[in-house]
């Protein structure tokens, strides 16, 4: 038994033009199923995408709130005119410079035309074979307890773990990080940006969710109403979505 992320969630007033920023800050293409917009690499829609992390982008009535989200895209960069080129191309889509407190950092801190922040890092090997997405960050206060939290809920293996940064990666060593990253502060608002888990062909959904609550998840209700996925807080209190298999 075992839960594979599958793809970012991002919610947006207007996801369609969301959709289509990260769509060009990726070098990707959106595609709209339904009512939401999906990103993934070009070539036609596969999902779930046996190695990419793809960004759902789903439409919401309320904008994001000031407060920063708990959870944050990195993206990756193979020189410094790499780097500057991804940066110029988010801006030229509508992404803007925000401060985070970052101070006088490698790496540039923007935000997408609705406020969510994201990082486009300084070229860093441990990154050279991930994709455009190096890694989905997570704040958080005990790096150490949410990677065995995550370890154990998915399919995914520790990489790194330490009390400052933890982070877990596919058991095949293809795609992006997860990154648990030590923040000051606590959870106060629910996030605009949050991970979507796919059961493992022939699992049984409710099953795993109930593995979820043993391991300290709980339920969380956000006016979602009769979905077919299963929407959950990890022990920190962050947001996550088990889906259902088509």
């Amino acid at each position: 038994m075992a839960l594979r992320p599958v793809q970012v969630n991002i919610k947006a007033v207007d996801a369609a033009a969301v959709g289509r920023f990260w769509a060009e800050a990726l070098g990707w293409c959106a595609y709209r199923p339904g009512v939401t917009a999906y990103v993934g690499p070009a070539g036609g829609l596969v999902w779930p995408d046996p190695v990419v992390l793809g960004i759902d982008v789903v439409p919401v009535p309320e904008p994001k709130s000031a407060t920063k989200n708990r959870v944050h895209l990195d993206l990756a960069t193979t020189s410094a005119a790499h780097q500057a080129e991804v940066v110029a191309r988010a801006k030229a889509a509508g992404a803007t410079p925000v401060d985070v407190g970052q101070g006088d950092v490698p790496w540039t801190v923007l935000a997408d035309p609705e406020g969510n922040e994201f990082c486009v890092l300084e070229p860093r090997e441990v990154y050279r074979d991930t994709g455009p997405i190096a890694a989905v960050v997570v704040d958080c206060a005990d790096p150490r307890a949410m990677a065995r939290f995550w370890g154990e809920a998915t399919d995914w293996t520790p990489h790194e773990v330490a009390d400052d940064l933890s982070s877990l990666r596919s058991a095949e060593g293809a795609g992006p990080f997860l990154e648990f990253l030590r923040t000051p502060g606590a959870k106060t608002v629910p996030d605009h940006v949050h991970l979507g888990l796919l059961p493992s062909p022939g699992d049984d959904r409710a099953a795993e969710v109930d593995r979820l609550r043993a391991l300290g998840a709980t339920d969380l209700d956000l006016g979602q109403g009769d979905v077919p996925w299963t929407c959950l807080s990890d022990p920190e209190g962050h947001e996550f979505c088990v889906l259902a298999r088509s």
